[in-house]
């Protein structure tokens, strides 16, 4: 209390120096996300050069000559398209079905009662912890036994479901008030009635957040389509970029043009969910 009354003070005392202190702390956080951004711009710039002139020096931001010609030779490489076709089926079931199972458990560890309850969860939780590598071997082997193997199947079975998500949306339902469940529930409305009418939306924060996660996270996978997929047909973004490096190893505008293609999907999905991204944010700080 005598803290907060000692701010107000200060606030009203000396209002000048409180300004140029936040302008200061705005200055340092452009500046900072500026030059977190200067690999991607320079990215960006080398995908226009011809191959001579992306490590000229001085470093020329602006191309003399803009090259888009790269941006169509890049296609003709490698079946490019086919790897984008593969990563984007995978990422948007996966993403879809992570969200559907992880809202629908959440809300069972989060609204319903019953018993074993926290145990269950504690120990869903706890997976968390193992590292992929423990359990790689017997996934494997699973895929295999059931004919998954080399398909696109695979790798939407293996991450259909996340601990991560439900852990993530259990903590978001606990703050929605248990009155309206129970008030619906008076109302002869169902469970998942309950589930689709008031929580899903309400939590269009955490949804747009485990999106944006998850959508990520599998667009950016390498090591499972390396162990799964086979075949060249199957391969995906990040597969088929390894390949495009290892047969156009000198051809560095190439390179950085097909970089910039493979981060324009997960580009366009956090452009177009930040806004409630950002409003999860900064509305977790405000619950307790």
């Amino acid at each position: 209390m005598e803290r907060t009354l000692r701010q107000k003070q200060i606030r009203r005392t000396n209002p000048t120096a409180i300004r140029v202190v936040h302008v200061v702390v705005y200055i340092l956080l452009v500046a900072l996300a500026l030059f977190t951004l200067i690999p991607f711009v320079w990215m960006l710039s080398s995908s226009l050069k011809l191959d001579r002139e992306v490590f000229s020096y001085p470093i020329k931001w602006i191309p003399e000559t803009f090259r888009w010609e790269n941006y169509s030779l890049i296609w003709q490489k490698v079946p490019l398209l086919t790897y984008f076709k593969n990563t984007a089926f995978i990422a948007i079931v996966v993403t879809f079905l992570q969200t559907l199972t992880s809202s629908f458990a959440a809300y069972a560890f989060a609204k319903l009662e019953f018993r074993g309850r926290d145990t269950l969860f504690l120990c869903y939780i706890a997976t968390i912890a193992v590292p992929w590598q423990a359990y790689m071997l017997p996934q494997f082997i699973m895929m295999r036994s059931i004919g998954l193997y080399d398909t696109l199947w695979a790798m939407v079975v293996l991450q259909a479901f996340s601990a991560f998500g439900v852990f993530l949306m259990r903590q978001f339902y606990r703050g929605i008030p248990t009155e309206l469940c129970e008030a619906a529930r008076l109302d002869g409305l169902s469970e998942y009635g309950i589930w689709a009418r008031i929580m899903l939306p309400l939590s269009k924060a955490a949804i747009a957040t485990l999106i944006i996660f998850t959508f990520v996270g599998t667009w950016n996978d390498y090591m499972g389509p390396m162990i799964y997929l086979t075949k060249d047909l199957n391969k995906t973004v990040q597969v088929g970029l390894r390949r495009f490096i290892q047969e156009n190893s000198s051809d560095y505008h190439l390179i950085m043009a097909v970089s910039v293609c493979s981060l324009v999907p997960v580009s366009v999905v956090f452009l177009a969910l930040q806004k409630y991204f950002i409003e999860g944010i900064a509305t977790s700080g405000l619950k307790g």
